[in-house]
């Protein structure tokens, strides 16, 4: 795993995976502010209908604002996650052309229409995972760690099993993905642990999608993913 990370690390500077990075970050920030745009016209649309007159432009933006990034923080590794699903394939590509030639003359690149299959799932599983794990998550805010806990493990969970498909899905027939999975349980639970703690750390989540998603295919090629 150690191993894993810093050759991930050691990789960021290629051209191939500043490439990725420069997409998947432009997509990010364009989503956000798309959300932000439509958080904005709702706010605005609701305030004018219950004032009567459209007179609160600074409070709305206000609210926009505050609102905004409490969203961004609450789904920022969702949307990450999203996103960087429709570039993993090139960020393992990227990967196995540096350090594992003969694998890479083998792979079937998965395509657009999969990356987006992959992508969304992966989203729409952390969105109903948070969202049913929602109630526990209150109620451990009484123990102060319950939560954070509580949250990394159930995402770390969810984000390994979504990394290990990425990078598995080049080489495995999709009917054997979830066999696979079955048997790399342990080593993919730590996968996402870690890399779902990288994703809460401000400036370094920007790079832990593409960080997880290298891990992810050194895991698999040394066959510990």
């Amino acid at each position: 795993m150690i191993a894993a990370f810093l050759l991930s690390i050691r990789q960021l500077g290629d051209r191939a995976i500043l490439a990725v990075l420069a997409k998947s970050l432009g997509l990010t920030l364009a989503t956000f502010a798309a959300l932000g745009v439509g958080l904005y016209v709702a706010l605005d649309a609701a305030m004018t209908w219950a004032s009567g007159q459209r007179d609160g432009v600074g409070i709305v933006a206000i609210a926009t604002l505050v609102i905004g990034v409490g969203i961004a923080w609450l789904t920022f590794r969702i949307v990450a996650i999203a996103v960087i699903g429709l570039f993993a394939d090139e960020v393992v590509a990227a990967v196995e052309a540096k350090y594992y030639p003969a694998a890479l003359a083998r792979a079937h690149p998965i395509g657009v229409a999969a990356s987006l299959r992959m992508g969304a799932g992966s989203a729409m599983r952390a969105i109903l995972a948070n969202l049913a794990m929602l109630p526990v998550y209150l109620v451990l805010i009484l123990t102060g760690v319950g939560t954070p806990i509580a949250f990394l493990l159930v995402n770390g969970w969810l984000l390994g099993r979504d990394l290990g498909d990425m990078a598995a899905a080049r080489h495995v027939p999709a009917a054997a993905l979830r066999p696979l999975a079955r048997t790399k349980r342990g080593e993919r639970m730590l996968l996402g642990v870690a890399v779902t703690a990288l994703l809460v750390v401000p400036l370094v989540n920007l790079l832990a999608p593409i960080i997880g998603a290298a891990m992810a295919t050194h895991l698999f090629h040394r066959g510990k993913a």
